[in-house]
């Protein structure tokens, strides 16, 4: 829908966020510690492949994004992370990098696993498990990540995640 701000200007007044993202894992640091040479982070899995919503009360819960729900976000604004895998950085140059993007952000799976998902948003209905918990589409990411956190340790496991 174009709605009419100024005289002679439209706008798309139905602007929606939607997130993109890689699930990065870390193999050599378990063998040989996370400073090793070879302890260098590879791109897992597209976000896209695993899911497919947008929905603003699990973006607010987990990133902050859009947040009139009132919930203490997981990773709000940590930015894109200096040593980023190879894969990672051309998908996210391909979204157009930095200019295109807004509220680039990372957890580890180890932050996750110690999440209190009852924790509710300000209003107190809305709980992060039911917003963003195993049984809503955020299910499969979780699935993923705690598999490859079982390989390499849930500290070298983490979401990286954009928006635009």
């Amino acid at each position: 829908m174009l709605v009419d701000v100024r005289p002679g200007h439209l706008i798309n007044a139905c602007m929606s966020t939607e997130v993109s993202g890689m699930i990065e894992c870390q193999p050599g640091a378990r063998l040989w510690g996370p400073d090793d040479e070879d302890s260098v982070w590879h791109a897992a899995i597209d976000l896209f492949l695993l899911n497919n919503g947008n929905a603003y009360d699990a973006l607010a819960c987990l990133f902050g994004i859009r947040n009139h729900f009132g919930f203490r976000p997981l990773a709000e604004s940590r930015g894109f992370p200096s040593d980023a895998s190879e894969g990672l950085q051309t998908e996210y140059a391909a979204y157009g990098g930095s200019p295109d993007t807004h509220g680039t952000t990372w957890i580890t799976w180890a932050e996750l696993a110690s999440t209190d998902w009852r924790e509710t948003d300000s209003s107190g209905t809305r709980s992060r498990e039911s917003v963003a918990g195993n049984e809503t589409h955020w299910g499969p990411v979780w699935s993923v990540m705690r598999t490859l956190s079982e390989l390499h340790g849930a500290e070298h496991v983490r979401l990286v995640t954009w928006f635009h």
